[in-house]
């Protein structure tokens, strides 16, 4: 791919790049972590190397002592105690690309503050403001205009919508689309830049500096025009004007990077759950009949999802102290890989783990994270898509995966999804 704006521009493009680097070799993860789970649940050594995908420690992976946890209470235990397991060597990773306030890189009483200023405008109570909004927009807009062709790859859908809904929720102008898929281009080519392989690294580090430069633009026009209106608004972006942090308001430029570093997840993540909610509801038998006559099933629907196929599959965190697993010392300074791909199917937290089925008793899983770090954009996501699938069965009478074409596949080392969603209906 060339290096010109042209292609940092490209949604598409980049989604597909984004999953590339992301998917790693053709090991099979849950293969690989049952197999590690029920030999030890510690690894000492870089677990992940094995899948050649990259981590949040970027250049960091691999340059110091690291450690593999696969176990529900291990892998629990980490992602809960946010000051002995610390995220900020991600400033230095994956943040790099990000330049300026980056909540995921954040610890402590700072992070804290920081995600106090940004919980409520996704909190429930918030979100809900938006359902009717956010209903009518799937219909009307995205899904009424296919009705007639009776086939689609739902994927195209569930790329588009996480960005309208998402960006509007952050403050961005809702009165020309065109502009969220630029920004969330730009957003998933900062993403691809935290390339491992030495022959792409190049040219990935180029678009996501032409990414970075772009997105920053974008959003101090809008910061900038919102500050002299006023900053008024309950969105992201009037809630980050108004508020004050360690004991000052933010400057512009701390606005303008707060919101950018959100930007990666807020539609990218959302994407690949709904691909595997859907792909899992079409090929599960008998799953497809039960949610269109229940719809109080989809949340269950959605929790199971996210317990089974993970959008990303673990997380990193460092040490700031001494600590011991499994009579395993873990020096101050070390990684930890908490498997979360494996904890979810730990067979002492889960009954049958590797089968899927939406009436198991309710359980905490990690596929939103857990603890500190949790996604603060999780309920977010789960209305959009609770939407969407009542919608797609609502106007799709009938809708089956398309047998001319492949089936959807859930695949990936790090970054988890299918590809392509092909249905037809009635």
């Amino acid at each position: 791919m060339s290096t010109n704006s042209t292609s940092a521009l490209d949604l598409k493009n980049n989604y597909s790049a984004v999953s590339e680097t992301y998917r790693g070799t053709n090991l099979d993860i849950h293969a690989v972590c049952r197999e590690q789970r029920l030999k030890s649940p510690i690894y000492e050594g870089d677990f992940i190397a094995q899948f050649g995908v990259p981590t949040n420690a970027g250049v960091q992976q691999g340059t110091r002592p690291t450690f593999a946890l696969f176990k529900y209470q291990d892998v629990m235990a980490v992602l809960r105690d946010g000051n002995t397991f610390t995220s900020g060597f991600i400033a230095e990773g994956l943040g790099a690309f990000f330049d300026g306030l980056v909540i995921l890189a954040m610890d402590g009483e700072p992070h804290r503050k920081v995600r106090a200023l940004l919980q409520p405008a996704f909190m429930p109570e918030s979100v809900n403001k938006w359902r009717g909004q956010i209903d009518e927009l799937i219909r009307e807009e995205f899904l009424k205009p296919l009705v007639p062709q009776k086939k689609a790859d739902l994927m195209e859908f569930g790329l588009e919508l996480p960005i309208r809904i998402m960006y509007a929720l952050m403050g961005f102008p809702s009165d020309d689309p065109s502009k969220y898929k630029q920004y969330a281009a730009w957003a998933l080519a900062m993403v691809g830049g935290n390339q491992i392989d030495p022959a792409k690294m190049e040219d990935a580090r180029k678009r996501a500096g032409i990414a970075v430069k772009g997105l920053y633009d974008a959003i101090q026009e809008v910061v900038v025009r919102r500050r002299a209106e006023g900053s008024q608004g309950d969105d992201v972006i009037g809630r980050l004007l108004r508020a004050e942090f360690e004991g000052r308001t933010l400057d512009d430029h701390e606005v303008i990077t707060f919101t950018r570093s959100l930007l990666p997840a807020a539609g990218e993540t959302t994407t690949r759950m709904f691909g595997s909610v859907m792909a899992l509801l079409l090929t599960t038998p008998g799953l497809l009949e039960r949610v269109k006559a229940d719809r109080s099933l989809i949340p269950k629907l959605m929790d199971e999802t996210t317990r089974y196929e993970p959008v990303a599959t673990f997380k990193v965190r460092e040490t700031a102290r001494d600590v011991e697993f499994h009579g395993v010392k873990i020096p101050k300074g070390s990684f930890v890989q908490c498997m979360v791909v494996s904890a979810n199917r730990d067979e002492d937290a889960f009954e049958n783990p590797e089968v899927f089925d939406i009436d198991r008793k309710l359980k905490p899983s990690f596929g939103f994270g857990f603890g500190p770090h949790m996604c603060i954009g999780q309920f977010i996501a789960k209305v959009e898509i609770n939407c969407s699938i009542n919608a797609i069965l609502d106007l799709f009478p009938n809708i089956r995966l398309d047998p001319t074409q492949p089936a959807p596949v859930i695949e990936g080392a790090q970054l988890r999804g299918t590809s392509s969603l092909p249905v037809i209906w009635d």
